[in-house]
């Protein structure tokens, strides 16, 4: 019929062709059975695409997956056999042993104080329960997070590291763990190679097998470096903060382990905003580590930055060095730690130190002087102070002990000693004019001459001429033998010039020379170390000297005592003048003012002051009576707070003023046998007692202080340790 659709075909149903079930099918099969041909075959074509598609990918899935399932292997047994490889290489495990810390010298002073650390670490041994908590946490938290999980080894971290690097395009992270960093420390040479790395992974794994994490822990604190020469918590506590590990502070902490990055570029001593930088980062991974809080890390970001003092500053290394020079004559090679026990007062050490310090720093540019030296003992011979230079940190040249100097008049003392011994007293007359000994033709230093002098005039005013004469009536000999007998251990010249001060000696060994003038006459050997023990408290050296012996002559004390009072009291040292006190000393000047020394004592100390300059350079007229007597008083005022009063040892009477006076009842002769002043008597001046103060306070012989210097049994005192009593003779003629 026009108009209508032509029939449609009629498809039968075939088994090879059906779906596999549902309508949905059915209907599909209609649409497409509808559609143009074109179209049903481009549709074949696309999914004949897909398919293909599909199984490339999963062909290309399971060939990815089956070579790195070949690699993986393969990379095992290459790593297996590199680790077999360096590991044969490692000594047998069962001869593994932890190396001892190298020994560290702790030096103490007279009450205990720590003086210095010595050794390769420059500190000593801290146990994890002693030191700051803050610093294991600080260093877990930026170095090792993973620290008490891992065993040995972290591959997190390692394959974290690789990223980072990869990343970077260059190494900015490291994967090691605290235990391969014990392991490298320990055991291997610091190389960057393959060989190195699996030897330390290797060894790693080892130590966490054996030991426990709170010992593996201890160990590396103990050991590693951080930077300016501190090896160990302890010593970079003290080397950075002044303090020992036990003290450290939660910022400390963390400045601390931000050093282990780069100890050398970031130690506080050179770089303290680096330092400090890194410190805050450490901080803030402590917070995320969940072992501080943000107020405690507030807090510890608000303290300000400061830089570490330079490297072992301080006059105490001084000290130090020469400790650790002596200790090998002692007790040998010192294999353990140790504790050394020294004489050093560190109050005085710290004073000595700040005075010689600052007087450069004032006056060096001005009077043409760039260092200066100090040594203070007692009578016995210990060392109580002893600086070597102005600033340890720019020299650590010995001044007091290694540099040896012209004394100048600081050495006429001993000429005038030796003149005394052969028969001279204060009170002998010379006459200052010209002299000549052979071509030597001595001048005083004002290029004047006072005609007749005494010899205590003449050593108050320094003369020259009249040492001269002294040198050349008591002998060349006679007054190398007295210096040697007082301690002189430098080579003396023998020749006249010696009078004026002209041999070398060392400002150690010249005050030591004075101490038998402050002593009562004995034989004072100075001395550092009295006592070094073990950790464990054994007693491996102790000072027991034999009693000191005599060297001087009581009744020549009491008459160089008389002169070289004088000399402070109205000569060349009346800077040294200190109130209250019997002060005695000399002053000495070398040729152009090169150097200027002053040497004094008290019945408690003997000090010997320095200033110079190391290449012998002129100072612009730098005197013994002006800066080193300013400083031997002003250190000496210190050491003497309250100290009781003591009346220097010996006893002379000018014989011009040795008058018996008239007798008063109640009085007689007796009188002038009582050590101090009676009433109704004349006071002969400058007795060498003491000077009458508004309380009227009477020094006590030393020997009946306590506390006072010893050097030997009764120090010339009777028995029953009271003064023994002169007779007339005695005292008319100076006994």
């Amino acid at each position: 019929m026009a108009g209508r659709n032509p029939p449609r075909a009629r498809i039968e149903p075939g088994f090879e062709d059906a779906p596999p079930s549902g309508r949905a099918n059915i209907a599909a099969q209609r649409t497409v059975a509808s559609a143009p041909a074109s179209r049903r075959g481009k549709e074949g074509k696309q999914a004949k695409r897909k398919a293909t598609r599909r199984s490339g990918f999963s062909g290309l899935l399971r060939f990815a997956s089956y070579w790195t399932l070949v690699l993986g292997i393969w990379g095992f047994i290459a790593v297996a056999g590199m680790f077999v490889w360096y590991g044969a290489k490692l000594p047998q495990s069962s001869s593994w042993q932890i190396p001892d810390r190298p020994p560290n010298v702790r030096i103490v002073s007279v009450d205990g104080e720590l003086i210095a650390n010595r050794g390769l670490t420059g500190g000593e041994t801290v146990s994890l329960e002693e030191m700051s908590p803050y610093i294991p946490m600080a260093v877990i938290a930026i170095e090792d997070r993973r620290f008490h999980s891992h065993f040995g080894i972290d591959p997190f971290g390692i394959a974290r590291a690789m990223i980072s690097n990869l990343m970077a395009g260059h190494l900015v992270q490291g994967g090691s763990t605290l235990t391969q960093q014990l392991a490298k420390n320990l055991f291997l040479e610091p190389r960057r190679d393959l060989e190195r790395k699996v030897q330390e992974a290797i060894i790693a794994v080892w130590l966490d097998q054996k030991f426990t994490k709170d010992e593996i822990l201890e160990l590396y604190l103990n050991r590693v470096y951080f930077g300016s020469g501190a090896y160990g918590v302890d010593a970079a506590s003290r080397r950075y903060f002044n303090k020992s590990a036990r003290d450290v502070n939660l910022a400390e902490a963390a400045l601390l382990a931000g050093l282990l990055k780069a100890p050398s570029a970031l130690s506080p001593a050179r770089n303290p905003k680096g330092a400090e930088e890194r410190a805050q980062v450490v901080l803030h991974a402590m917070r995320r580590a969940g072992f501080v809080n943000d107020r405690e890390v507030a807090t510890a970001l608000s303290m300000e930055a400061r830089k570490a003092k330079h490297y072992w500053s301080g006059s105490q290394h001084y000290v130090a060095d020469l400790v650790m020079k002596q200790l090998p004559e002692l007790i040998g090679e010192v294999r353990h730690d140790v504790i050394v026990d020294t004489t050093i007062d560190l109050d005085l050490q710290k004073k000595a130190g700040t005075l010689i310090r600052s007087s450069i720093d004032d006056q060096g540019d001005k009077l043409k002087i760039s260092q200066g030296a100090l040594v203070s003992m007692d009578g016995t011979g210990a060392i109580r102070a002893l600086v070597g230079g102005a600033e340890y940190a720019d020299s650590q040249f010995n001044r007091a002990v290694d540099a040896k100097r012209q004394p100048g008049s600081a050495f006429k003392p001993l000429v005038y000693l030796a003149a005394i011994e052969s028969g001279l007293n204060p009170d002998s007359v010379r006459v200052d004019r010209p002299v000549a000994i052979g071509a030597w033709k001595p001048e005083n230093y004002d290029r004047k001459y006072r005609g007749p002098v005494t010899l205590s005039e003449a050593l108050s005013l320094s003369l020259n001429t009249i040492a001269a004469q002294m040198i050349g009536e008591a002998g060349t000999n006679k007054v190398i033998q007295t210096a040697e007998r007082l301690g002189i251990r430098s080579k003396l010249a023998r020749n006249a010039s010696i009078a004026l001060g002209t041999s070398e000696v060392s400002l150690l060994e010249l005050t030591a020379a004075y101490a038998p003038f402050a002593n009562g006459g004995y034989l004072a050997a100075p001395f550092v170390i009295k006592r070094v023990t073990s950790q464990d408290g054994k007693v491996l050296y102790e000072r027991n000297p034999a009693a000191a012996a005599q060297v001087v002559d009581p009744v020549a004390v009491g008459m160089m005592n008389q002169m070289l009072e004088r000399v402070v009291e109205e000569g060349t040292g009346k800077a040294a003048h200190m109130d209250g006190w019997q002060v005695a000393g000399k002053t000495g000047t070398t040729q152009n003012f090169r150097d200027a020394l002053f040497v004094g004592y008290t019945a408690n100390l003997i000090t010997g002051v320095w200033y110079g300059n190391d290449d012998g350079e002129p100072s612009r007229k730098v005197t013994g009576g002006g800066l080193p007597a300013n400083t031997f008083a002003e250190f000496m005022k210190d050491a003497h707070e309250g100290v009781p009063l003591a009346e220097l040892p010996g006893f002379y009477l000018p014989k011009t003023v040795a008058v018996i006076p008239t007798p008063r009842p109640g009085g007689g002769i007796d009188s002038l046998l009582r050590p101090g002043p009676q009433p109704g008597t004349p006071v002969a001046a400058n007795q060498g007692g003491a000077r009458s103060s508004a309380n009227d306070q009477v020094r006590k012989p030393l020997s009946s202080m306590d506390g006072a210097p010893r050097p030997g049994a009764g120090l010339g005192d009777s028995p029953n340790g009271q003064k023994k009593r002169k007779n007339l003779i005695e005292l008319l003629l100076g006994g």
